[in-house]
């Protein structure tokens, strides 16, 4: 069942990919989904395949459907449905359908694949995306450690990965959530690829913020 906050509703639909909808129908990174409900927009954070799949995306979008995504998935992107493409890099300030979308940065500063490489370099362009649906902010980290430019961030909802590997281990997850201190937290990128649903509580355990943990919708 999905969480409501402040007139949004958001449901977590495995991994990394959500659904937020009032007046508009949000998913980001839509993989493995049923895809019940078409999209007024999608979010994709980066390119690789469990958070740009176009047999997802294509579940989902129409010719009304606008997307936005990180630079880096240009190249996989011609096969979609869509109004429009808009492509984004950290930093980045955009409007669509009434709804204020600003992307962020989400890299990595301690997984590497090895010495020097990280699994998600800072100059791959990926990034998080920071929401603002009739004044809800929400915060989808992406594939990310808890990096420096997270301390500034003031949102209502922080969409934050639990599953370390890849992304914030449970407890660095934790540190984020209890530096930006948002009104809720729901811990995500666990249970499909890899982590499981006690990262999910360590998480709640040691945050200071009320957490929710959603169970997946199809």
């Amino acid at each position: 069942m999905p969480i409501e906050f402040g007139g949004v509703k958001i449901s977590w639909l495995g991994h990394d990919a959500f659904r937020l909808k009032n007046d508009k129908t949000i998913y980001i990174d839509p993989y493995k989904i049923k895809g019940k409900e078409a999209a007024d927009i999608i979010l994709i954070t980066h390119e690789h395949f469990d958070h740009l799949s176009v047999d997802d995306i294509n579940k989902i979008s129409s010719e009304k459907c606008v997307i936005v995504a990180a630079r880096p998935c240009a190249n996989q992107l011609g096969r979609v449905k869509a109004k429009e493409i808009k492509y984004v890099k950290p930093g980045d300030e955009l409007e669509v359908d009434g709804v204020k979308i600003k992307a962020v940065p989400a890299y990595n500063i301690t997984k590497f694949r090895e010495p020097g490489r990280p699994f998600h370099p800072k100059d791959a362009g990926g990034v998080g995306y920071i929401v603002n649906m009739k004044g809800v902010s929400i915060y989808h980290v992406g594939d990310a450690d808890f990096i420096p430019e997270m301390k500034e961030l003031k949102v209502d909802v922080l969409l934050v990965p639990v599953s370390g590997t890849y992304v914030m281990t449970a407890e660095e997850a934790a540190s984020a959530a209890n530096t930006i201190m948002p009104k809720l937290a729901i811990p995500m990128h666990y249970g499909t690829i890899v982590g499981s649903a006690k990262d999910a509580e360590t998480f709640k355990k040691l945050a200071k913020c009320e957490v929710k943990i959603l169970d997946r919708e199809d």
